[in-house]
Formats: structure tokens, sequence, C-alpha cells
């Protein structure tokens, strides 16, 4: 077995894990440092943070590509609500991460070519080939709450990809020998560095469901399949 990793990857999850964690608790963080002279109790009310887990739904497949039935992915995010008003509605702006993975029958081999990413043989097993997208996003939203708490949300998200890799978990089928290999790339150049595309969400008190439409493919045109996800999942916004 042999491992082709690259040195920054632990770079790449510490700056992950930074984000991260300034969207999910500098706000939570702020009341127990009695900075209230500087935030106040109207402030706080307007920020709002969300966890959530979904699942990508890879549309525009060319014939021979597989994909996995469910493709988890994580997002959390944080936003400042400005109301309209004393009325229901408002509009909301904010800063998340956004972790969409593609499993399929492709692998990454590094070519020169266009396409840097080629299908994996019929005959040769394998337990996982991914590529992963995390995407530092710029959500908008404008919002309707009721007074029983149900809430709705139409929006539009805008993502850069901070880190795209690959990792392929099975055989050699390339050099032809019996090891099972783990192989792990970074600085894929096929794929495109912006995501963008409108979004929906729709919940009770903190529990919501949401959904994502795409308008960007995945592969800079003409250098891999035009492929695109829906994102189907929920979120959790107890603040």
């Amino acid at each position: 077995m042999y491992a082709a990793k690259t040195p920054s990857m632990k770079s790449f999850k510490k700056t992950l894990i930074s984000i991260t964690t300034v969207i999910l608790f500098v706000s939570i963080l702020i009341p127990g440092f009695g900075v209230a002279q500087v935030v106040n109790s109207a402030t706080k009310k307007r920020i709002s943070i969300g966890v959530g887990l979904f699942t990508d739904i890879w549309m525009n497949t060319p014939d021979g590509m597989k994909t996995r039935t469910i493709n988890q992915g994580v997002q959390v995010f944080g936003t400042y609500n400005m109301p309209f008003g004393k009325s229901n509605f408002s509009f909301a702006i904010g800063l998340g991460v956004n972790i969409h993975n593609l499993y399929w029958n492709y692998r990454y081999e590094g070519s020169s070519d266009s396409l840097q990413f080629k299908p994996i043989p019929a005959n040769s097993s394998y337990k996982r080939s991914k590529l992963t997208m995390p995407y530092l996003e710029i959500p908008l939203e404008f919002r309707f709450k009721s007074k029983s708490k149900f809430a709705l949300g139409v929006g539009f998200k805008v993502g850069y990809m901070i880190y795209g890799h690959s990792k392929y978990v099975g055989s050699d089928y390339i050099f032809k020998t019996s090891s099972t290999i783990v192989s792990s790339f970074k600085d894929i150049k096929n794929i495109e560095k912006f995501a963008y595309g409108p979004t929906l969400r729709l919940g009770y008190k903190w529990f919501h469901v949401n959904g994502y439409y795409s308008l960007s493919s995945i592969f800079v045109k003409g250098k891999g399949p035009d492929i695109y996800p829906i994102s189907v999942g929920f979120v959790l916004m107890p603040f």
C-alpha cells in the first residue's frame, strides 16, 4: 500500500477549522465577555447561526458515469438579519463554509490533457473515489418569519472554492499490482473556482429543510463533464 498525500493538507484543515469556528461561536461568545456596550441586545437578536447536512444530486452526468446515491456534505453559516420595519419580513447577508462531495466511478490521474479525471475500469475493485469541494460562501436571503415561528427563506449564494482535492482508495489498476492504494491530490486545475445559484429554506422554530440549485458547472467548460449539483438537506438554526 502507498499513499500520495500533499504536505499542505494540514494547513488547509487548520484554515477550514478556524473559519468554521469563527462563524459558529463568535456571536455566541460575545454576550459572555461583557461587551454589551459594543454589541447591544437588538444587534445580537439579528445574528443567526446555522449548521446543516445535505446530499448532492448530480445532474447531467454523461453515459457511463455513476455517482453514489448519497453524496453527503456539511454546511455552517452565520448571517446578519435586517428587518423591514416592524413586519415579518427581513433581508439577511452572511458568511459560510459549504463542503460538497462527489462520490463516483472516476479517478484523478493527473494527466496533462484537458480531462484530468478518467473512468475507473469496470473490472477494477475500489472502496472509494471522491472529489471534495469546500467553498467559502456569501449567502443572501429574503426571509419571512411568522409569530408562530414558521419560517421561509428565498435567496442566492456565491461561493469560492478554498481547496478542491480528490481521494481514491482501491486497486492499483494503473501499474497492475496486487496492492491496495490510497492516493490524494490537490491543485486540480480543471475545476471552476466559483459556484453560485438560488436557495430555498422552509422551517419551523430551529429545524429547517433547505435546497440549493447550482447554476454553475463543476468543471471548466470543455475540460470535464458538464455536471452540477442540486443539494437537499436540513439545517439547525438554534440562534
